[in-house]
């Protein structure tokens, strides 16, 4: 089994041969919501075989309401360790350093508690509505400023749905479609304009990812402000996005009068 400084050392390269490119997507994209992708990013057997190790449904937690409907696992140590491997390989300081650089970003730093992040899992019928990421990490300290998915599940076809949506200009305008392509790797960047979706999966198949997610002491944009993961209806669901918003307003609310939240976020690893 490959470790994560060697699995580190395979995503660098990739990264650093293709520096130039993703500097110059990133830079046309900043200034909506930044972001650049990167396929083939690792070898084709190393993805299949993390692929192959991934938890099983019933191993996982569901995550269905609403606002989403996917699976997460993030207790690392009950998993096989390739998965716990290729999550850190994306927290090696010079991973961590290149894409600081790519993004013309400084004082980022990695997430070794995967808060919000790790494994995600969607079957058919599973998706995630336009939302913003929470905008801390979970002790409120620092800034989220991107967040990274790797997709590796082999032979994803567009039609299958469960494909990233990024609403650049806005939820009540057409979306761009990031395919969850197998061994593609995307940065986007985290801000108070970042929404962002993924499709309804309508294929009877299960798309996996791996996600990471960035902080620093300081936000992407000026005059940010604290917010909780935030969500919308797709510009088709107008009954649903009058939920949603009075559902963010009471989130929020019960948010301000408890830092912490109500209770702990279970979504963490605890080492």
């Amino acid at each position: 089994m490959k470790t994560r400084e060697e699995i580190a050392s395979l995503i660098y390269e990739s990264l650093l041969n293709e520096k130039h490119n993703l500097k110059e997507l990133f830079l046309e994209t900043k200034d909506k919501i930044g972001f650049f992708y990167i396929d083939n990013l690792l070898p084709e057997d190393l993805v299949a075989e993390i692929h192959a190790n991934f938890p099983k449904l019933e191993e996982t937690v569901q995550r269905k309401n609403s606002r989403e409907s996917k699976y997460v696992a993030y207790q690392m140590n009950r998993f096989n360790p390739l998965l716990e491997e290729i999550i850190y390989a994306f927290q090696d300081q010079r991973i961590v350093d290149l894409i600081s650089e790519i993004c013309a970003t400084k004082n980022i730093v990695a997430d070794e508690f995967l808060y919000a992040g790790g494994l995600s899992l969607m079957n058919k019928n599973s998706f995630l509505n336009p939302h913003l990421d929470n905008s801390h990490d979970k002790d409120r300290n620092l800034w989220r400023v991107f967040n990274l998915l790797f997709y590796v599940t082999p032979n994803w076809k567009l039609d299958n749905g469960g494909n990233l949506e990024l609403w650049q200009d806005g939820i009540s305008n057409k979306q761009i479609t990031i395919k969850s392509e197998f061994n593609r790797l995307v940065v986007m960047a985290t801000h108070k304009n970042s929404w962002h979706s993924v499709s309804k999966v309508v294929a009877d198949e299960t798309r996996c990812c791996v996600s990471n997610y960035y902080f620093s002491k300081y936000p992407l944009l000026e005059n940010e402000e604290f917010h909780i993961t935030t969500f919308r209806g797709n510009p088709s669901e107008k009954i649903k996005d009058k939920f949603l918003q009075v559902d963010n307003l009471l989130r929020s609310t019960a948010r301000k009068l408890f830092k912490k939240g109500v209770r702990e976020n279970p979504h963490q690893y605890k080492k």
